[in-house]
């Protein structure tokens, strides 16, 4: 780990390694997150690996401004409303995604909206601004950890991670999110707001986000996490593709004509970094050849855990 002071050659020192596709832990108001490119899927999956999150649940992406949150997202009266008030500050937004979003899908987590937040902390702004990318930076702990709320937490529990050290967080308690997806504003995170907070602002009530039927559906920083479902058919654990179907392969073992490889060299986390690409253009490709999808085995162990959990819901 290297620890990084909060001066302009510390802050200069963690914007490259993050340009690079490396990961930092960067200080906000509410903990330290573990920051890397929201716009580089391979800095995505390896955030997932690092903390050993076990689902691809959606990332909150930071941003440094306005300009830079209505680039990535759509703000309807009340998202504009709620930022005016709130941002910067310890309140993250969830809003449609724009059709040109930079975001990647994998911290979307294949769905259509994204999670945005603009922090306050002084130092996550001057990192923000000199990096000049979207960072999704989820708590800079192993999952189900604590949330750190000092460099020296992170250190403790990521001990392989860099950190940029900027101080205690002053409130160290995770953002309250809500919901603007429609007419209805959602309440889907507990934090340092309280819905009373949110409704005066408003001047209307919050509603509980709607229960999916699967009975697996889990609350994720964002909404309810609908899977990604092709459309078209999709079989999984597939050693040989059908004549009727596209293969995407997994590893050494996969046939060099597959569609897709995940990774040639059966590599996890690359294959985490391109699952949702992957499954959008076999999807595109077999609705135009109408054929269906076959998935190659992959892995239970580390990261393949929640790359199953995806193409399970997929399937």
């Amino acid at each position: 780990m290297t620890a990084h002071p909060a001066t302009e050659a510390g802050i200069t020192a963690c914007a490259e390694k993050l340009k690079q596709g490396g990961l930092v832990a960067l200080p906000t108001e509410t903990v330290y997150g573990l920051a890397g490119d929201a716009t580089n899927a391979n800095a995505i999956a390896a955030i997932y690996a690092t903390k050993a999150r076990p689902q691809f649940n959606p990332l909150i992406c930071h941003i440094a401004d306005m300009d830079s949150a209505r680039a990535l997202g759509q703000f309807n009266d009340m998202a504009e409303k709620l930022a005016a008030a709130f941002w910067p500050g310890p309140l993250t937004l969830v809003v449609p995604r724009q059709k040109d979003c930079a975001i990647d899908p994998l911290a979307s987590a294949g769905l259509d909206t994204i999670a945005l937040r603009i922090p306050a902390h002084a130092v996550a702004q001057k990192l923000l601004r000199a990096v000049g990318l979207p960072l999704v930076a989820p708590s800079a702990n192993p999952s189900g950890r604590l949330s750190p709320s000092s460099a020296a937490h992170v250190a403790a529990m990521l001990p392989d991670s860099d950190v940029l050290d900027g101080g205690d967080c002053a409130i160290g308690l995770e953002s309250s999110i809500v919901g603007c997806l429609d007419e209805t504003p959602l309440w889907l995170r507990a934090g340092v707001w309280a819905p009373k907070d949110i409704e005066a602002c408003l001047g209307c009530a919050l509603s509980d986000p709607p229960q999916e039927k699967d009975a697996a559906a889990r609350l994720a920083p964002g909404r309810l996490v609908r899977h990604y479902a092709p459309q078209s058919p999709m079989r999984l654990n597939v050693a040989r593709a059908a004549k009727d179907e596209l293969l995407i392969g997994f590893g050494t073992d996969a046939p060099a004509d597959c569609f897709a490889n995940l990774s040639p060299s059966g590599d996890l986390t690359e294959a985490a970094a391109q699952l949702f690409a992957v499954l959008h253009a076999a999807d595109t490709a077999a609705q135009k050849s109408q054929c269906g999808l076959a998935v190659m085995p992959i892995p239970v162990h580390g990261l393949g855990e929640a790359i199953n959990d995806r193409l399970t819901r997929a399937a």
